[in-house]
């Protein structure tokens, strides 16, 4: 199982991540390469309470959809909805310069597999509360979804 704190799988990420460009084309949806990174940072910022989301946890997100987004061995599903706090075009954090947003990007990478963490997982918005290994999980996943999106 793939999670970004084992290294195969960091250098991994990393290495697609220096493929974006900002003209990359996107393959679903309606993100340009930019807005996705920035989409990204987003959502770590929220997961490690440096962003404020409006959680939607229910049931149904704590125990079966969270269990087929990590587990499942398959893609996760295009062309799902973001929350609009996530999203550049509504409440997101909007592109400026794509090399600063790129490297911000990997710098959480790096952050979210230190050993020592310099912060507290918060809850997911959708899936609840999470074990380090859940978060690294959705984390590789997360990231891998949006390389995908660009062909990556």
């Amino acid at each position: 199982m793939k999670i970004l704190s084992n290294e195969p799988e960091k250098r991994e990420i990393l290495t697609r991540l220096e493929k974006i460009k900002h003209d990359s084309k996107r393959q679903w949806g309606k993100m340009t390469p930019h807005q996705m990174l920035c989409h990204l940072n987003d959502s770590f910022k929220a997961v490690i309470g440096e962003k404020q989301v409006n959680p939607k946890v229910n049931i149904f997100g704590r125990t079966l959809i969270k269990w087929m987004a990590l587990y499942l061995p398959v893609p996760w599903i295009k062309g799902i909805k973001t929350m609009p706090e996530l999203d550049q075009q509504k409440g997101g954090t909007p592109p400026k310069e794509f090399e600063k947003d790129l490297k911000e990007l990997k710098l959480f990478v790096d952050r979210l597999t230190k050993e020592k963490k310099d912060f507290t997982w918060k809850q997911h918005p959708i899936f609840g509360e999470m074990s380090e290994e859940e978060w690294l999980r959705w984390a590789y996943l997360h990231i891998d979804h949006h390389l995908r999106q660009f062909g990556e």
